[in-house]
């Protein structure tokens, strides 16, 4: 009798390590699928990050081309009116607040040498280049085009503007 309860332990015991064996086996596979899972999610961003990082590289070169003729980036520009006791940031926003508060209400702005065909000529967006030539966009609601300004700052803060060359779109 004490032989076949030995033997019954022992195929229990063989059949529950069995059972273990293969449940573990089922587990292993299992985690190995969610791991190979994972890992090409891990892949895919960092895929991803790289390309943002090359678009980065990308768009901060893109800005810095675009910054190149800018008062803000010209540091000769900027030293040229820093030496005469100007703050070159604060005296750009003063130029282009000058000639953008000469467009008036039902006038043309008189910086604009065309007159307003389907409306009143006004000055949109302005550019200061670096220490002497502005860039500026105009349009009077249907006809747009481009102006050349050089400016000079007097002593005492005036600042005295000259188009040197304009340009018209024709209307499309």
């Amino acid at each position: 009798m004490r032989s076949r309860i030995f033997l019954y332990l022992f195929i229990f015991a063989v059949l529950f390590i069995l059972f273990q064996f293969m449940n573990a086996k089922k587990a292993q596979e299992s985690y190995d699928g969610k791991i190979a899972n994972l890992e090409t999610k891990i892949e895919e961003k960092e895929q991803a990050l790289t390309a943002a990082a090359t678009e980065k590289d990308s768009l901060i070169d893109k800005i810095l081309d675009l910054t190149y003729f800018s008062l803000e980036s010209d540091e000769e520009a900027i030293n040229y009116f820093e030496e005469q006791g100007y703050n070159a940031a604060e005296l750009a926003l003063t130029i282009s607040d000058q000639i953008i508060a000469q467009n008036k209400a039902g006038k043309d702005n008189p910086i604009v040498p065309y007159v307003g065909m389907e409306g009143k000529m006004a000055i949109n967006k302005v550019r200061l280049l670096n220490h002497k030539w502005i860039i500026a966009d105009f349009t009077d609601g249907v006809y747009w085009g481009q102006l050349f300004i050089t400016y000079d700052v007097q002593k005492g803060g005036v600042i005295d503007f000259e188009v040197q060359k304009s340009f018209l779109y024709p209307k499309s």
